[in-house]
């Protein structure tokens, strides 16, 4: 099976440094020279993204952002074949909406959506956005939510009554084709039913292998109880070049360029998270800059100052290949990457790791066979001596 590879669009802004932010902690930028998050400039990453090889592109949720749905429903304008991993959280529509906007979204972009489905980890969030229930009834309602979802793009007129989601006669006018495939990611064991029952990809963050070894078991098993067999994709910031030491060197500059007033803020807010993902990543650094290799090439220091996903694949292409070969090995089959800035990172990955996983049958360009040919200089080579004269 080919590995597949999506990108980050960073709508809140980009930089040549870390941008930090998310899972309530608002959005820290150390860069002079921040970029917007512009829609020209957010057009030149997705297109860089189509060109090089990625398959999609995750577009988060959340205040510190902007919205997931209109941005990229206006970027579809300017691709052609990359797909949208649009984040949203089922708590703030209806599902006959969210099952309608989904199905609109696919006809017009030319299908090509895919969904992340975010139940929200912070209720001091949600509640801004006028949801109050705990985490668990959050969960809970996701459960209800998808399955409602799930009936409209079948094509049947569903009456529901739950705990969290009610609707009678709803039903779509046109069902998407196909259906967007489902991401799903979480930690708790609420997450775990949710993902058993709905997850097409079950999306982990970045932890040392053996932690996801576990978790691709404790999912698998899971969803074998409901029948389902769901694949399985990882969320990893990367730091690939043509050398290990300049991959290291730019981990290092990325790290000195953060204020240790800054790391303290940020994680005394993450530490309040009820996320146990976001748990999971504190654990790995503990809020300190040392020791920040948890595994050989994978850095945890993007998470000293960002919420969410906080580790990087980090070394020379051939190293960073060998990790998604060792991430593949557990079940991982999807990569969904990012690094500052997003444009020219995406080319270090695209140019140096992807060629390496081509070569070794892993990977393959969803396009087919791109061609690649040195660049010609017209007359090079042309003798310029005098014509002979009479």
């Amino acid at each position: 099976m080919s590995l597949t590879f999506h990108w980050f669009l960073p709508t809140y802004g980009d930089s040549r440094y870390l941008v930090g932010g998310g899972h309530g902690v608002a959005t820290t930028n150390t860069a002079a020279g921040s970029r917007p998050a512009t829609l020209a400039y957010l057009g030149q990453i997705a297109r860089s993204a189509e060109q090089l090889g990625f398959e999609g592109a995750l577009t988060p949720t959340g205040a510190w952002c902007e919205d997931a749905w209109l941005s990229t429903a206006m970027l579809a304008e300017v691709t052609e074949r990359l797909k949208f991993l649009v984040a949203f959280r089922p708590g703030l529509l209806s599902p006959t909406l969210g099952a309608q906007m989904a199905a609109t979204f696919q006809r017009h972009s030319g299908q090509r959506l895919l969904l992340n489905v975010v139940t929200g980890g912070e209720s001091s969030e949600q509640r801004a956005y006028g949801d109050f229930l705990d985490k668990e009834a959050r969960y809970a309602r996701c459960d209800e939510f998808l399955h409602v979802v799930r009936a409209l793009w079948r094509g049947e007129r569903v009456d529901f009554d739950g705990a969290h989601i009610r609707v009678e006669g709803a039903e779509l006018a046109r069902t998407p084709d196909p259906v967007p495939t489902l991401y799903f990611g979480g930690s708790s064991p609420a997450a775990g039913t949710v993902a058993a029952n709905h997850a097409d990809v079950y999306l982990t963050w970045g932890e040392p292998p053996s932690k996801v070894a576990e978790k691709v078991k404790w999912i698998r098993a899971l969803a074998a109880e409901q029948g389902r067999t769901p694949r399985f994709g990882i969320r990893l910031h990367v730091i690939s070049r043509d050398t290990s030491e300049q991959a290291w060197a730019e981990a290092r500059r990325l790290l000195d360029a953060l204020d240790p007033a800054t790391i303290s803020r940020v994680q005394e807010g993450l530490a309040r998270s009820e996320s146990e993902g976001q748990r999971r990543m504190l654990d790995l650094h503990g809020g300190s800059t040392a020791d920040l290799e948890i595994y050989p090439n994978l850095w945890a220091g993007v998470g000293l100052v960002r919420g969410g996903a906080g580790t990087a694949l980090v070394g020379s292409h051939a190293e960073v290949a060998e990790r998604i070969e060792e991430y593949h090995a557990l079940g991982i089959d999807e990569f969904v990457l990012s690094g500052h800035p997003h444009l020219e990172e995406a080319y270090w990955f695209g140019e140096g790791v992807l060629p390496i996983l081509a070569r070794k049958g892993l990977w393959r360009h969803p396009a087919g066979a791109v061609e690649s040919s040195p660049a010609s200089i017209p007359f090079a080579g042309v003798s310029r001596e005098p014509a002979a004269t009479s």
